[in-house]
C-alpha cells in the first residue's frame, strides 16, 4: 500500500519504496495547456475540465525511466505523451470537487488502441501522485504499459495530485467513484484528441490500488458508464479483507510493526475527518505520539519523513481502547471497515488475475485468499497467483507488470 521510498533509517518492507530519480531523462521540461474549461459544459462527474501535456519521451527515454526503477524493459515498442487531466468528480459527502490524475499515450499504436486502468497503492505525500511524479511507482507501471502499445489511465484519487484537500485514504466510494470518473474524463480527452480508444477497458492496480481496482471493475461490469465496458481486472496484494485479514495481521506479527503502523495512523486520521472517530489524538495515539502523529499526514510528507517517527509495534502506538475497537468495530468505525470490504462480494463476467506474494509484510496474502474464496463461492473458476516466500509487497508489484501484461495479450 505504501509508495515506494528509503532512507538511512532501514525499515526492511517500508523503505524498499523511495521515488526513484531519473537520471538518464528529464521529465516535465515544460508544460502546455492543450485543454481548457468548457464554459457550456455541465458540471457533472466525469466532465474534463483540463488536460495538461506534461512531456514526450521516446522509447529510449521510456526504458531509461523503467531501468532506473528496477522495472522489466523488455516490453518497451513505442515511446509515449503524458497528460495531466482535471476533471469533475464528488467528495466524500457527496458534494462537487475536482481530481487529477495521469493519462499516457503511446506514439505508435493500433487504430483501436487498448484500454487499461492502474490505480495505485498508498501515498502521503500529495505530489507523489502519477500526474505529479512519473518516476513513483505507479508512473512506473504506467509507463510500462504504455510503451507497450496501451492508452494507460492512472488516477491520483481525492486529494492528491493537484487535487484540493485532503486525501480520505481508505474511503472506498471515493476512491472508485474518483476512478471511475477519471476514466470518464480519459474518454472525452481521447474523443477531443480523435484518438480511438477501446472502450473495453482492463484494470488493475497495486495495494491500495488492488482494492480500487476491484471495486472499480466492479461498478464498470454493473454498467456505471454508458461508454466503457469491462474486459478484465488483475489486482496485485490488495487490501481486500481489513475486518478479517489485515487487520488481524496488524496485530498478531505478520505484518511489518512499522508499516502496520503507517497505515492504522492514516486510516484513523483521515477516517476522522470524514466522520467522528474520536475527539482527541489521545484516544487513539499514545503519548508522546498523540501530539505530533496527526500533523505527519498534511499532505507534505513522504513515508520516509514518517516512518522514522513512529514506534515498531502497534501497542507502543496506539491506545489500548483504539486497538480493541479497531479489533471489534462497532457503529460508524465499523461501517467505514465494512464498507470497504466490499470489492470481492461480486462474479466477474470477465478474467480475473489475482496475484500477490506470501512474503508480504505489509498486506498479507491472506486478503487475496480471502477475495479468491469469496469469488469462488459466487462461482467463478480464479486461482490466485502466488509469487512467492522471498517476494515482498513491492517486490510484488514489478513481478506483476510482466505477468500481467502477458495476460492482457490474451484477452
Amino acid at each position: 500500500m505504501l509508495a515506494r521510498s528509503a532512507a538511512p533509517f532501514i525499515v526492511p518492507s517500508v523503505f524498499a519504496m523511495r521515488k526513484t530519480l531519473i537520471t538518464a531523462v528529464a521529465l516535465g521540461a515544460g508544460l502546455a495547456v492543450v485543454g481548457a474549461p468548457a464554459a457550456t459544459a455541465a458540471p457533472r462527474p466525469g466532465t474534463l475540465v483540463a488536460a495538461t501535456a506534461l512531456d514526450r519521451l521516446d522509447a529510449a527515454g521510456v526504458t531509461a525511466v523503467l531501468a532506473d526503477g528496477g522495472a522489466d524493459t523488455s516490453q518497451v515498442r513505442t515511446g509515449v505523451r503524458t497528460y495531466r487531466l482535471t476533471y469533475r468528480t464528488v467528495g466524500v459527502q457527496g458534494e462537487p470537487t475536482t481530481a487529477t490524475g495521469l493519462v499516457i499515450v503511446p506514439q505508435r499504436h493500433s487504430r483501436v488502441v487498448p484500454t487499461v486502468v492502474h490505480t495505485h497503492g498508498t501515498l502521503a505525500r500529495k505530489d507523489y501522485a502519477p500526474s505529479t511524479e512519473l518516476d513513483s511507482l505507479a508512473g512506473i507501471a504506467s509507463l510500462y504499459y504504455a510503451a507497450a502499445g496501451n492508452f494507460v489511465v492512472a488516477p491520483d484519487y481525492l486529494g492528491l495530485g493537484q487535487g484540493p484537500g485532503t486525501h480520505p485514504y481508505g474511503h472506498l466510494p471515493t476512491e472508485v467513484s474518483a476512478s471511475l470518473d477519471m476514466l470518464r474524463a480519459a474518454g472525452e480527452f481521447a474523443r477531443d484528441q480523435h484518438l480511438t480508444v477501446d472502450r473495453r477497458v482492463a484494470v488493475t492496480g497495486f495495494s491500495q490500488g488492488g482494492r480500487v481496482a476491484m471495486g472499480l471493475a466492479k461498478q464498470v461490469q454493473a454498467g456505471a458508464d454508458r461508454f466503457w465496458r469491462l474486459r478484465g481486472v488483475a489486482p496485485v496484494s490488495g487490501p481486500y479483507d481489513l475486518r478479517g485479514a489485515e487487520i488481524p495481521a496488524a496485530f498478531d506479527g505478520r505484518l511489518d510493526g512499522y508499516s502496520a503502523n503507517y497505515y492504522l495512523s492514516y486510516v484513523a486520521i483521515a477516517w476522522n475527518r470524514i466522520t467522528p472517530l474520536y475527539a482527541t489524538a489521545s484516544e487513539v495515539f499514545k503519548a508522546p505520539y498523540d501530539a505530533f502523529v496527526p500533523g505527519l499526514f498534511d499532505g507534505t510528507k513522504d513515508v520516509e519523513d514518517i516512518v522514522p517517527q513512529l514506534p515498531a509495534t502497534p501497542e507502543e502506538l496506539f491506545t489500548e481502547e483504539w486497538i480493541d475497537r479497531l479489533r471489534h468495530p462497532s457503529g460508524a468505525l465499523r461501517g467505514l471497515i465494512d464498507g470497504g470490504d466490499t470489492t470481492c462480494d461480486w462474479h466477474p463476467h470477465v478474467p480475473v488475475l489475482m496475484m500477490a506474494a506470501s512474503g508480504d509484510r505489509d498486506v498479507t496474502i491472506a486478503n487475496s485468499r480471502h477475495c479468491v474464496n469469496q469469488l469462488r463461492a459466487a462461482g467463478l473458476g480464479v486461482h490466485l497467483t502466488d509469487f512467492g516466500a522471498q517476494v515482498d509487497h513491492f517486490g510484488s508489484a514489478k513481478a506483476a507488470l510482466p505477468r500481467t501484461l502477458a495476460w492482457l495479450r490474451t484477452i
